[in-house]
Order: C-alpha cells, then structure tokens, then sequence
C-alpha cells in the first residue's frame, strides 16, 4: 500500500457568498473538503489526495469535480448520480463572524455510501481516513453502518483514523442522536479532534480536561480538543499537554477548526510529535482567519506550517 495517501469522506458544497456590490461569487467548501484542502497543500506531492463523496451529473457538479482536479484532489470511486446534483449554501457576514442558509436535503453526498464496494475502494490502502460528525449526520442510519464499516475495514490494514464530531444541532433528530453516532465514530477513530464549544453543547462537559476524560475513556489514545485563539489540549499516550493558541484579528473565521485539523494531521503524518503538530496547526488557522473564505491559498498555508 502507499503509505502517503489520504482520503476525507463528507459532502463538499456549492458557496455563494456576496461580493458587496449585489452579486455572489460561486465557490465550494464544507468541513471535510477544508481540511482535505489543508491536507493538499501540505502533505508530500506524490501522496494522493482523494475527496470521497457522491456527486451528480449536472454542470455544477462537474464543476466542482474539475476544481478539485485543477488543485491535485481525486475523487477515488466516489459513485456519480444520474439526475443528482451538489448541496447549495449562501454566506451573511456580520464583521468577522458568518451566517448560512442551507439547501442541502436532496444533495448527491448524502447517497456517499449507497455503493459499498466502491466505498471502500476508496478508502483502502490509505494512510490516513478523515471524517466528521457532519459526514455522519447527513447519512440514514444504513448509510452510516456502511460508512463505519468501511472505516473498520480500512483501519484493520493499518489506515489511521482521524474524527472531528463537529456537532451541528440541525442536522440531528436529536442529541442522543448524535451522541449515539459519536460514540460509535470514536470507537474506531485513532485521533479524535474535536472543538470544546460542540462539547460543551452536546455532552455539558464544563471544561476540556473533561472532554479528554470522556473520550480516553471511549478509548480514543490521541485528542485534540480545540477552543479557538484559546489553548489547544493535547492527548497522547503519555497524558495531556496544554499548546497556547495565537491571537490576532480575523477577517473571517470560517475553516479555521478545520484548516487546524489538516495542519495538525499533516505534521502527524510527517512523524512529529502531538504537541509539534499543534503548534503548527495553531499557526495555519490563525493564517486562515486572516483571508475570506475557507480555502486560503495553498502557498499562504505553507509559509504558515513552516514558520518556526
């Protein structure tokens, strides 16, 4: 198997977002494509990089499919839909902070695991599988055993795992809902990276420590548990470790848990230490926030990895 490549499994959208003067910049992001993004940019340039989903066969999709390719992304055996066509948000931005409204109930992603052989092409002999809370919640509960079992099925020939919860209440019928799909997401994940205000929302925990008491005792040995500019704690084998953030002004913060996600698990895949990974990936989100939108150029992502 090549040991570089790396899949992210979950739904990549159309983005509209407002240029101030009336008219909307057509884009594409959503938390998984950011991280795979991040990924992208920073993992080693033979390493395959596949975005795992399900896309239609209208022009926008295969717009978006001819984006990914002119950025080095694959889309492995992701399954193509006759008559399906990609989710649609628009952005509101109120200072730094967005706002979304959302067409997504009929998007291609959601049919990401209707054909199981071709889900776990996709996912076999990877270095490294990335999903999210987001991928699970846009799935039935048949889908999402498929996916899961796809994900056991990989990780048993030595891909590592890697999970973000990335809770959204909407998405859910309910919180035991959601706690109920996570808890079975974590049990198969090698690295857990969730942000402290999801868990804070769906499990009441009262600080981060008890977010890394939960998820060792679900058996996750290496956490991040991230909290914005705030310190970042770090699980790993040999205990917990607290990684200060970085402050500075942000222009727009969408992407920036997720870009932390890729920097972080680039720097693992590299072989450094947790702590290490987290410096670095506190330096590539405080980056982000300091461009519009999620996608900041793959050189700004760079320079921002590598600054020591």
């Amino acid at each position: 198997m090549r040991s570089k490549d790396i899949a992210s499994v979950g739904e990549c959208m159309l983005e509209l977002s407002g240029t101030g003067d009336g008219t909307w910049r057509l884009g594409y992001a959503g938390d998984t494509f950011n991280t795979l993004w991040t990924l992208r940019a920073l993992a080693d340039s033979d390493a395959a990089t596949d975005y795992v989903s399900a896309f239609g066969d209208d022009p926008f999709s295969e717009q978006q499919i001819a984006f990914f390719k002119e950025n080095g992304i694959g889309i492995a055996d992701s399954p193509r839909l006759r008559n399906a066509r990609p989710g649609l948000y628009a952005i509101t931005l109120d200072g730094a902070e967005r706002s979304f409204t959302y067409w997504r109930n009929d998007a291609a992603a959601r049919q990401l695991a209707s054909d199981a052989s071709a889900l776990s092409a996709s996912l076999a002999g990877r270095a490294l599988v990335y999903f999210s809370g987001i991928t699970l919640a846009i799935l039935d509960a048949d889908a999402r055993r498929t996916l899961l079992a796809a994900l056991v099925d990989a990780r048993s020939s030595g891909t590592l795992t890697a999970f973000d919860p990335n809770y959204r209440p909407r998405l859910w019928a309910s919180g035991d809902d959601a706690r109920n799909a996570f808890d079975m997401a974590l049990a198969i994940s090698d690295i857990a990276l969730p942000s402290f205000s999801d868990e804070q929302s769906l499990y009441g925990d009262e600080d981060p420590q008890v977010t890394v008491k939960r998820l060792t005792a679900a058996g996750v040995g290496e956490a991040v548990v991230k909290d914005g500019e705030k310190p970042a704690l770090v699980l790993d084998p040999s205990g917990s470790s607290v990684v200060d953030g970085i402050s500075v002004e942000a222009i727009d913060t969408t992407g920036a848990g997720d870009s932390f996600n890729g920097a972080y698990l680039a720097a693992r895949l590299r072989g450094e230490s947790p702590i290490h990974a987290a410096k670095r990936a506190h330096r590539v989100a405080a980056a982000v926030i300091q461009v519009r939108g999620a996608l900041a150029p793959y050189e700004a992502l760079r320079a921002a990895f590598n600054q020591d």
